[in-house]
């Protein structure tokens, strides 16, 4: 099987060879004739190139005397139709029929062009029957655009518009498509939106009319600006410019705005290449006049307005306002005020008026808040950190001036003085109302003006104006805030006067003692729990704490001074430790740990009035009197009744 299948290999080998060899000697014979065929293609290829070359020589030979012949009837007809207006008849079809206005426009014009080049002694009589010619065919042109415009028929303007391009009357054809599109077009109260709407419309139409749409769009623009807008826009501010200033101004940034508004829609369009600038002469032309003076009438109507806000509302408190005095005088009573705490001048009763209105500040802040919208819209922009400043300044003038400086001098005017029986004190009102306005005062400053000066070197200016004016008010208010816990202290000290007795802390009767601390005690306690709590809703912040550490200081200074007024019996020094204690009872609602620090030691010192003799040197050595000045710890020994008993003067030595 092996030699079998041995063989038939063999056998397959060699017949595969011959196929092999067959194959290849055909391959050769098709590579010769695809040879012999890409010889022939070549050939063709060199023929076609040269039958081409002579085509395209025939053609230029052809051109060559086609366009002089071309050139040569173009000149006859010309010349046949010039003939005829020299003959003074027009016979020819293309000038009497009415459907070949278009072939008549074309010869005409060129007609015109060469009628110009001919003497005008000769041909004058030809020259102007080819002229009246013309202007009737560009006439018959426009009419027909305009007829065509009225019919809605796009495909016949833009025939007719292509044809006038080569005329004079071209812009006329414009001038007449910028007429009519606006027939109709204004009907409704808001001109600004039925502008957008025009515009829009005839955006989508005028490139299928004309060549050059964007110039006719810009054209269209120009005219409603020049004409609608500033129409409009004068008929509405000419009304209130002299009558009205509130209206005048309300109507001029109005306008200005939805003008501006419509120039932004309008900057979606294709006016041509510079169409910001475009648009932006187009928006001076009609506010320019207006806006040229603008700030000296918002200005004068702020200053006016601020002064009517305040007239108003003092006349409503039938309240003649007093003259605040300025120079040199009042200037050094003002120093001399600070320095001594002196009330120079007469005191005044104001029956607990603070002359502050938040309501007035808030129209105040109303009216300012909107001259700062103006003036960012109506102002040059070199011009608007000047004109916002100037804004600025009228606040001040009328708001922390007018108004707030001088509740604060009526105020101190108001504060009585420190040995006054009864007093309203009524100042810390006007404290608290005060720090409301600044608080109103400063978010104006920062929400409406500092965005307009932020990068100008107005922002120091007015930075500092700010400082000034608040410092200015916060010394007057730190005068009137020092001689109101003058007048409380004075208060208190009217209380002590009229309501302790010597008799308190030395009792006739030392064994029928009921009462847990006197009468005067529970008084002033009561009262400046009362203090403390106004104060508290007078002010915020660390200003609370400041002022009630200053009035718990002198509340201690006071009750020092007034218990080392008395001698104590044994009985009577318990009393007094009783007011001492409750003194501090009171002392922990200023919530200060100063103040409480004081009425400790205070209430130790009271000890020193009942403890026994033999005492008194372990008690001064104690942690809270230990470092107390020893001339401190005697003057309170010294207060004892037995004082003057050898056996006490030298426990103490």
């Amino acid at each position: 099987m092996d030699e079998r299948i041995q063989r038939r290999v063999e056998k397959l080998e060699q017949q595969c060879q011959k196929e092999a060899k067959e194959f290849a000697k055909k391959v050769q014979e098709l590579q010769k004739s695809n040879q012999v065929a890409f010889q022939h293609f070549q050939e063709l290829d060199e023929h076609i190139s040269y039958v081409a070359t002579k085509v395209c020589h025939l053609g230029d030979q052809l051109e060559g005397v086609n366009t002089p012949r071309q050139r040569a009837v173009e000149a006859q007809k010309l010349m046949k139709y010039f003939n005829e207006f020299l003959d003074g008849e027009l016979k020819s079809d293309v000038f009497t029929n009415s459907e070949k206005i278009k072939e008549a426009a074309d010869i005409i014009q060129k007609l015109h062009l060469i009628a110009q080049e001919l003497p005008f002694d000769r041909f004058s009589e030809v020259k102007s029957k080819i002229a009246s010619k013309y202007h009737d065919l560009e006439c018959q042109l426009i009419q027909e655009f305009t007829n065509a415009q009225r019919r809605g028929e796009i495909s016949r303007m833009r025939e007719v518009a292509a044809v006038l391009l080569h005329f004079k009357g071209y812009s006329h054809c414009v001038d007449v498509y910028i007429k009519q599109c606006q027939e109709g077009a204004f009907l409704r109260n808001d001109i600004f939106e039925d502008a957008a709407i025009l515009c829009q419309r005839v955006n989508k139409q005028v490139g299928e009319i004309f060549s050059s749409p964007e110039t006719v769009l810009a054209k269209l623009i120009q005219n409603i600006f020049e004409v609608k807008l500033q129409s409009y826009v004068k008929d509405q501010l000419e009304e209130h410019k002299k009558s009205d200033a509130e209206q005048y101004l309300k109507n001029l940034y109005e306008l200005y705005t939805r003008t501006t508004n419509l120039s932004s829609k309008l900057m979606e369009f294709n006016l041509g290449t510079d169409k910001q600038t475009f648009l932006s002469k187009l928006i001076k032309s009609i506010f320019i006049s207006y806006l040229e003076n603008y700030i000296e009438v918002e200005i004068g109507y702020l200053k006016s307005r601020s002064a009517v806000i305040l007239q108003r509302y003092y006349d409503s408190k039938n309240h003649q306002k007093r003259s605040i005095g300025t120079g040199g005088i009042q200037d050094l009573k003002e120093r001399i005020r600070q320095r001594t705490n002196l009330p120079l001048g007469p005191s005044i009763d104001t029956h607990g008026e603070t002359f502050l209105s938040q309501e007035v500040v808030v129209n105040l802040l109303q009216e300012t808040k909107q001259a700062f919208e103006r003036c960012h819209r109506l102002s040059d922009p070199s011009d608007l950190p000047k004109n916002a400043f100037r804004i600025f300044s009228m606040l001040v003038e009328f708001l922390c001036i007018e108004h707030i400086d001088y509740a604060l001098e009526t105020g101190l005017a108001g504060i009585p003085s420190s040995d006054s029986k009864s007093a309203n004190l009524y100042f810390l009102d006007v404290v608290h109302q005060a720090n409301t306005i600044f608080h109103l005062f400063d978010k104006q400053f920062n929400d409406h003006l500092m965005p307009l000066i932020s990068s100008s070197p107005k922002l120091s200016e007015c930075l500092q104006k700010k400082k000034d004016i608040i410092e200015q008010m916060e010394v007057k208010l730190d005068m009137g805030i020092d001689r109101t816990l003058n007048c409380m202290i004075g208060q208190m000290k009217h209380i002590l006067a009229a309501e302790q007795k010597k008799t308190d802390f030395k009792p006739e009767d030392e064994n029928n003692v009921l009462i847990q601390y006197t009468n005067a005690c529970v008084k002033v306690c009561g009262y400046v729990r009362k203090q403390v709590e106004k104060i508290r809703k007078s002010m915020d912040g660390k200003n609370v704490d400041t002022v009630l550490m200053e009035l718990g200081v002198r509340f201690h200074r006071l009750i020092y001074e007034h218990l080392q007024q008395y001698s104590y019996s044994c009985m009577g020094g318990m009393l007094a430790i009783c007011d001492v204690a409750e003194y501090r009872k009171c002392a922990k609602d200023f919530k200060i740990p100063l103040v409480l620090q004081l009425f400790d030691t205070l209430h130790a010192l009271c000890n020193l009035l009942v403890v026994a003799p033999d005492n008194l040197k372990q008690v001064c050595s104690g942690e809270q009197l230990a470092n107390l000045d020893k001339n401190i710890l005697h003057s309170f020994v010294q207060l004892r009744a037995d004082y003057r008993s050898a056996r006490l003067a030298r426990h103490f030595s």
